[in-house]
């Protein structure tokens, strides 16, 4: 895990370097205190040559005021380099999170994927920081520290210094306690954030049921859970740093103590007690140090852990060795037994076989449930299959790219995603590279000019949240435009005029008609009214596919087809 992590500092080599032996030259200097302060005491002082204690003051002013720029660098450039850190981290793990198959999301709250995000990596940025140089001066100067108070008296420094493997003792114990409370709170975090998440953009449905009540009690059950686990993490806290609190001072007051004994027995000056009292201050300060790290390094580690945990996940859909890139699809789509399940040994799609030549128009009709949306999801390989082959122009769909794949398809699922934003955003989203005159002639097939007309910034309409501005039928409406725009060789349809009344839904019908000729369309539908011109006319049912033919032909078997029929239009 640690050469994972430092993997991330290779971008920013200089910038380590930059704050790191800044760090170091920091650490130096503070040693030289103590040593100066000795001279002055024992050398300088009995001479009373005041001159020679102006200089040495104008000298120490000037490491101070070098310290000071030395400062500014390990807490400016050493943050931007934790911040960097946490940035690429935040980005690999967004792209890894976009790679996953629809598999994925289904299994997984979406306030928990956010603090994976979000939360569990703040941390990290600290540790990123802080972590190299925080160990190597503390170990430095608890080094250099006790170097020097050896110089001074022998006896006193180790007298004084067994006090912190002590403490290194607690740092070990607190820390390995701390990183598994975090993990708690991260955990409960995660479901902390899936609960608002939940109740926030459920809001609607909260208030038309009037359960603000339970939801208020949810809310508070989840926070309770949250509060308890930082309860126990500051209580680890407080435990460890009241710990170190009292054995800082006792070295303190070893120090002063058994100095004191050894100056009046005449084995030290007064300028070798002043330096060791100080020696013991500068003793300390990496100690103090220690109780920030035990605070702020199990957070980072279980951040960091939580983030290897995800990203050493493999994606379920990848590109294989040979996987190749089309330009162009004509749209021949082969189904050939193929065999899918949400979960395992129960089977949504057993052995299914269908053949759909170049411009068809296929529309998969039958009761929910059955398998016609994912049949039609497996073709952009939303989902892997689990045996079986698709083709589409004799290439298997695994020897092609995901993404070259997914650019010829173009998709309008029954539930409507907008992204935050404008109209015309939205609808660029089905070609960035589109020009306003594309976006146009999207917005007209799409039978959507009356409503830009009527909106007081036209395109430029900002749609709020998930298009909470617009009515269900405009909603669908843009997003058919996004897929106009897009303007791919093979179409998928899923329920994409449900929200339209009847009168748009025929001019929407006519449309799709016009975009689908030479086009391969796959249309899911349940109301057959929209698809009783279609070429062919699949029924899946429970048992798989159970017919097929037109319209005409699949009334004249008096089979699932009619009976669906006539319940539909049954007076």
């Amino acid at each position: 895990m640690l050469k994972k992590f430092f993997n991330y500092y290779r971008p920013y080599k200089w910038l380590f370097t930059l704050d790191f032996s800044s760090a170091i030259v920091v650490a130096i200097l503070e040693l030289a205190f103590p040593i100066i302060v000795q001279r002055v005491i024992d050398s300088i002082l009995p001479t009373e040559e005041w001159s020679m204690i102006v200089w040495v003051s104008i000298g120490l002013f000037s490491i101070y005021i070098l310290n000071t720029f030395l400062q500014f660098i390990v807490t400016y450039y050493g943050h931007r380099l934790g911040t960097n850190i946490e940035t690429d981290m935040r980005q690999d793990l967004y792209k890894h999170i976009q790679k996953q198959s629809f598999k994925y999301f289904d299994n997984r709250e979406t306030g928990k994927l956010i603090t994976r995000l979000t939360s569990d990596l703040f941390e990290i940025a600290e540790v990123a920081h802080h972590g190299p140089e925080d160990i190597f001066i503390t170990v430095f100067t608890l080094l250099g520290a006790f170097g020097l108070m050896l110089t001074v008296h022998v006896r006193l420094a180790i007298m004084t210094f067994i006090l912190v493997p002590l403490i290194a003792v607690a740092v070990i114990i607190f820390n390995k306690k701390m990183t598994y409370v975090n993990n708690r709170i991260y955990d409960d975090l995660a479901g902390f954030s899936a609960g608002i998440e939940a109740s926030v953009g459920g809001i609607r449905v909260v208030q038309a049921f009037a359960n603000e009540d339970y939801e208020d009690k949810r809310f508070g059950s989840l926070n309770e859970a949250y509060k308890r686990s930082k309860y126990l993490f500051y209580k680890m806290m407080g435990l460890s740093s009241s710990y170190n609190y009292l054995l800082m001072r006792l070295i303190s007051l070893f120090a002063m103590f058994f100095g004191a004994y050894y100056t009046i027995q005449g084995e030290l000056t007064y300028g070798d007690f002043v330096a060791f009292i100080l020696f013991a201050n500068i003793l300390v300060r990496p100690i103090e140090r220690v109780n920030v790290m035990i605070e702020s390094y199990p957070k980072g580690i279980a951040g960091f852990r939580r983030l290897q945990e995800e990203i050493s996940r493999e994606p379920e859909i990848q590109d294989s060795l040979h996987a190749i890139e089309v330009e162009s699809l004509i749209g021949n789509i082969d189904y050939k037994n193929v065999t899918f399940s949400y979960e395992e040994h129960n089977p949504i799609l057993d052995q299914v076989n269908l053949s759909i030549k170049a411009g068809e128009t296929i529309a998969f009709v039958g009761p929910s449930g059955a398998g016609k949306t994912t049949i039609c999801n497996l073709l952009p390989r939303f989902y892997e299959i689990d045996s079986g082959s698709i083709e589409v122009d004799g290439h298997n769909i695994h020897d092609i790219k995901v993404q070259s794949l997914r650019e010829q398809i173009g998709v309008v699922q029954q539930d409507v995603f907008l992204f935050p934003g404008t109209i015309k955003e939205n609808i660029l989203y089905g070609d960035l590279t589109a020009n306003d005159e594309q976006v146009r002639m999207a917005v007209k097939l799409a039978n959507l000019e009356e409503v830009v007309s009527t909106l007081p910034n036209g395109l430029n309409t900002v749609i709020g949240e998930r298009g909470v501005k617009l009515s269900g039928g405009q909603k669908q409406r843009l997003s058919i435009a996004r897929m106009f725009l897009k303007n791919p060789p093979i179409l998928i349809l899923d329920e994409a005029t449900s929200a339209l009344d009847t009168e748009t839904e025929q001019a929407i019908q006519e449309a799709l008609d016009s975009l689908s000729e030479g086009r391969t369309t796959l249309i899911i539908a349940h109301r057959l009214a929209t698809i009783k011109n279609a070429d062919r006319i699949v029924v899946v049912t429970k048992n798989g596919i159970e017919e097929k033919g037109t319209h005409d032909e699949l009334m004249t078997l008096n089979g699932a087809y009619k009976r669906l029929y006539d319940a539909q239009f049954a007076q």
